[in-house]
């Protein structure tokens, strides 16, 4: 049979939706299920495959450690980035005006222009520098780099912009030596109308340790938890609550009155007030994906968004992350934690 007729076979035995349905059957058949090989193998072969997986189980044990010591290279190594983001932070809030060696930059789009040209565009952008107001450090910094983000513009609501003009900076801690392993991202404040706190605190617990009932599901440290902190409101600013007005009838004498009610509303600050993981760790469906897209969320800011924020702000770093992604939409490979 030719190449080209067997390609037409094919295609028509797609087509058939008795095939298709065969064949779904049988690879549902074959989803989770044990090896067929492996259990013809012979019992003394099968004791020694079992003693492959033990030393696999020790090899997890072992990569656990791994993992120990690259959160102790994280520890170290932000305090050595921390120096950098504190003058970026104090450039955002204009507590640093940069030098002009400092802000030299040679953009791409630069790189063949003209002297004449280049000064002609300096020349028209002092002019329109004239024309505003003398802008204070990098105005609404973070504001524009959550919104640039669509994990964490999904987040935002209209009550939070005004708000979060006034976040400074977005730090990560890292637990001291010796302690459980996790990390807590700071929102830093500058004063305002809408809360007295300065800082705002995220704290998500890790485990790094594969799990005694299945142990090859080890993957590298999972967030078990996490743990946010009270907002102290200034009065009728709270924009996680929103006052709704309902009537009721009363069943008697039919009269109808208006009740007051306050109930909980969308808001990126919501997430300083995550659910609570029982002790026996079992939560119901709506928490359990509040929780998984609150550990994506945190993870991406201490990964991403803290190290990189710059980058955000200018749309450069979006960039990026869709060169992740082929043209199918599925992610390329890359090392993480998690």
């Amino acid at each position: 049979m030719c190449l080209s007729s067997a390609r037409q076979l094919t295609v028509q035995m797609m087509q058939n939706p008795q095939i298709l349905a065969a064949l779904q059957e049988r690879l549902d058949g074959l989803n989770g299920s044990p090896s067929g090989y492996m259990e013809s193998l012979p019992k003394v072969v099968k004791r020694r495959v079992n003693a492959l997986k033990n030393l696999q189980v020790k090899c997890a044990h072992i990569e656990a450690k791994f993992y120990e010591e690259v959160h102790e290279l994280e520890r170290k190594y932000a305090a050595l980035y921390q120096p950098l983001f504190d003058k970026r932070s104090d450039i955002v809030k204009a507590a640093y005006e940069p030098t002009d060696e400092e802000c030299e930059w040679k953009a791409d789009e630069e790189e063949e222009l003209t002297d004449e040209m280049k000064e002609k565009a300096k020349l028209e952008e002092e002019k329109k520098d004239e024309e505003k107001e003398d802008p204070k450090g990098i105005p609404e910094f973070w504001l524009t780099v959550f919104k640039n983000v669509d994990l964490l513009s999904d987040m935002l609501q209209e009550h939070d912009e005004p708000i979060l003009k006034h976040l400074q900076d977005i730090k990560v801690k890292f637990s001291d030596p010796g302690q459980p392993m996790s990390f807590t991202l700071e929102f830093h404040f500058e004063p305002n109308d809408f809360f007295t706190n300065t800082v705002l605190t995220k704290t998500y617990k890790m485990r790094s340790e594969p799990d005694e009932n299945d142990p090859f599901s080890f993957d590298g440290p999972e967030i078990m938890c996490c743990t946010g902190c009270t907002i102290d409101w200034t009065k009728g600013k709270n924009v996680t609550l929103k006052t709704i007005k309902k009537k009721q009838k009363h069943k008697g004498r039919g009269t109808v009155r208006t009740v007051t009610k306050t109930v909980p509303n969308d808001s990126f600050f919501n997430f300083f007030t995550p659910p609570e993981v029982p002790e026996n760790g079992e939560l119901d469906e709506d928490s359990e994906a509040v929780l998984a897209a609150d550990f994506e969320i945190g993870h991406f800011i201490r990964e991403r968004i803290v190290p990189r924020a710059v980058l955000y702000f200018t749309g450069e770093a979006i960039e990026d992350d869709d060169d992740d992604y082929d043209e199918e939409g599925e992610e390329g490979c890359s090392y993480g934690l998690f």
